[in-house]
């Protein structure tokens, strides 16, 4: 039988937010999280600021999970807000947490081909608390996406294939139908007229010539003064 998770709204207020006895159940809410692709980002930081205030409830394996969720909101600043709560001597000594963090690191430098080479070189455990994180490569993938849409009129179908994680042609056909794009005959693809979206604004001063006069005549002042 599931949880009723209506009660983690009323976790999260007043004084209720700093309460340690919440601990484990936000933690169980991020595995549910995990395992139902789910977000809640005001949960998640309550839990980080309780291990804040109780380090010695600390698990790197749920913050593991909190921080890779964050990373599926990009490009919202979810995971910074995340990481600003996490002690940075446990970021640095968690293995599991720095290779987050170089992992986040690459995605904001737009180093996509650098970032699924990471992903999906690494040991066979960290990869596996990736793999747990329902729905965590179609986040990253929409992330990326949205770079594209963003800094591309026309991209090169391989290249495009390799910094989405070298997704199959028929995979990435799809996605390219998604987004309305274009495949064109010489293997690039359209993305967008970038010109077509700059609108141009008239600029219309209205200046009356009570204001014009008031001018002319301080100048008109200043110079029999001088």
């Amino acid at each position: 039988m599931s949880r009723d998770w209506s009660q983690i709204d009323s976790m999260l207020q007043g004084i209720e937010r700093y309460n340690p006895d919440n601990i484990p159940i936000l933690e169980e809410y991020v595995q549910y999280q995990i395992n139902e692709n789910k977000y809640n980002l005001d949960a998640n930081l309550a839990l980080l600021k309780l291990y804040q205030f109780n380090p010695n409830h600390f698990q790197t394996l749920v913050t593991a999970h909190i921080l890779l969720k964050a990373l599926t909101n990009l490009p919202h600043s979810d995971f910074l807000l995340c990481k600003f709560l996490i002690d940075h001597t446990r970021m640095e000594s968690e293995g599991l947490l720095s290779k987050i963090v170089d992992l986040s690191d690459l995605l904001e430098r737009c180093q996509f081909r650098e970032f699924w080479h990471l992903l999906k070189r690494d040991n066979e455990s960290y990869k596996d608390v990736v793999s747990h994180v329902k729905g965590f490569e179609n986040g990253i993938i929409e992330f990326i996406l949205h770079i594209v849409s963003k800094t591309y009129q026309t991209i090169d179908f391989n290249e495009l294939k390799e910094i989405l994680g070298d997704l199959s042609n028929d995979e990435l056909d799809k996605l390219i139908r998604l987004k309305s794009w274009k495949k064109q005959e010489d293997n690039f693809v359209f993305v967008a007229n970038h010109e077509e979206n700059i609108k141009t604004k008239n600029i219309v001063e209205k200046i009356k010539f009570e204001d014009v006069s008031s001018v002319i005549s301080t100048t008109i002042r200043a110079q029999v003064a001088l």
